[in-house]
């Protein structure tokens, strides 16, 4: 990968845009149906056929493509401190008010939208990886995959028995405790289908409505389930940034080693993960470790795998209709994310087409074309005549307003 700085971002670029697209692929379902239907194609019923997509989708996309954008994003941190810097404004104090207002964007995807939204815990996080960015970056990498793997090891226990006393009670052979605790979560799984069904299928303000009368502070308290994924990878997204894994200096052989082992060995853990879940007919408390704990390890080899081919891939790539629209789609990813939520919210929600819970679960992946088509086609062509997507200038000119105006590069 050459050096020169707008082929380094370029590839950045391509890599997002890989990311973005892939995103789409999973948050599909949590489009369709219900919070829990993203955990098992079982949830809100058994669907022999959407079994294969989820199959699929867990494969190659669940875990990887969220892991290389919160990645990125630790790297674009690096990206803007060097560039506020640059037109000589406080590094700190800049990238708070850029994470305030993804803050406040996220808030309003999540109120006027989307249960989903990924934006306020990327702000909250980011805002404590902003405490580590001067850290060497050889500890600050160390230090990320360990509370990564510790973290996940913890809930792996507690998972572990979960998972026995589930199978426990199915065979019927759990004790009285067992199937009381059993019994309760499933109690759980239906008021939750129940809540998420009556705002999937409600008008526009009743369903905002909803979401900030029932559970206002739910992007909050949803933090705490992705917290010890997306701080560490912030971390290390940081730290790969300034080893230079993002900007050409790692050896080509190096990234071919890591593209193997990752994609080799955490793509055949995570299909060990999910037929071994298959063959017990997707029980839900193996599906939640399985969607968590248990998939940690393969998440983050995949995800490293994907980032290594990917960038070796760019160079081959780069002069190609493809590769210029996937990085056109990365340099507007901001716009694309949220931009899908409101297409597929016009496909599926109440508000708009009704499609949710109607259309097949087999038939999403049709979804999933049809949002890659968009995020494809409109990139190129408003980048050629404005430079920057409409929400991503949007959050430049609010993170810079007072600041001296003079354009930042590398990731502003």
């Amino acid at each position: 990968m050459s050096g020169a700085p707008n082929e380094r971002i370029a590839a950045l670029d391509f890599v997002r845009g890989v990311a973005v697209l892939g995103i789409l692929a999973i948050n599909v379902t949590g489009f369709w149906g219900p919070t829990l239907a993203t955990f098992s194609p079982a949830i809100p019923c058994p669907d022999r056929a959407g079994s294969l997509w989820f199959i699929a989708a867990y494969v190659l996309f669940e875990g990887k493509m969220r892991g290389l954008f919160t990645l990125l994003f630790g790297a674009s941190m690096v990206l803007f401190a060097q560039a506020a810097e640059r037109r000589g404004a406080n590094p700190d104090f800049a990238q708070v008010r850029r994470l305030g207002w993804l803050m406040a964007f996220g808030y309003a995807h999540y109120a006027l939208l989307w249960w989903g939204d990924i934006l306020l815990p990327y702000a909250i996080c980011g805002l404590l990886a902003l405490a580590c960015r001067r850290l060497a970056p050889e500890p600050l990498a160390a230090s990320a995959v360990l509370v990564f793997l510790v973290s996940h090891g913890l809930d792996l226990v507690g998972d572990l028995a979960f998972t026995q006393a589930e199978a426990r009670v199915l065979a019927g052979q759990g004790s009285g405790a067992e199937m009381a605790e059993h019994a309760a979560m499933m109690g759980r799984i239906g008021a939750s289908i129940t809540a998420d069904l009556r705002i999937l299928h409600s008008g526009f303000l009743e369903a905002v409505r909803l979401r900030l009368t029932t559970e206002p502070l739910f992007p909050f308290e949803s933090l705490g389930a992705t917290f010890f994924e997306t701080f560490p990878l912030m971390l290390l997204g940081q730290s790969l940034m300034r080893l230079g894994l993002f900007t050409g200096e790692w050896e080509p052989a190096a990234l071919r080693r890591i593209a193997r082992i990752g994609i080799g060995a955490g793509g055949a853990m995570s299909a060990g993960l999910i037929g071994w879940a298959a063959l017990q007919g997707f029980p839900p408390a193996a599906m939640f470790a399985v969607m968590g704990s248990f998939a940690a390890v393969p998440h983050l080899l995949m995800t490293m795998g994907y980032l290594a081919a990917l960038l070796l891939l760019w160079p081959r790539v780069a002069g190609t209709a493809t590769g210029q629209r996937l990085a056109a789609a990365g340099r507007c990813a901001f716009t694309n994310y949220l931009g899908t939520t409101l297409v597929m919210s016009a496909l599926f929600a109440g508000w708009g087409l009704g499609l949710g819970m109607v259309l097949p679960r087999a038939a999403l992946p049709l979804a999933v074309l049809f949002g890659w088509a968009l995020m494809l086609a409109w990139p190129q062509g408003w980048l050629a005549r404005f430079g920057q997507g409409p929400l991503e200038a949007l959050w430049r000119r609010l993170t810079w307003l007072r600041f001296p105006r003079r354009a930042a590069d590398g990731g502003a």
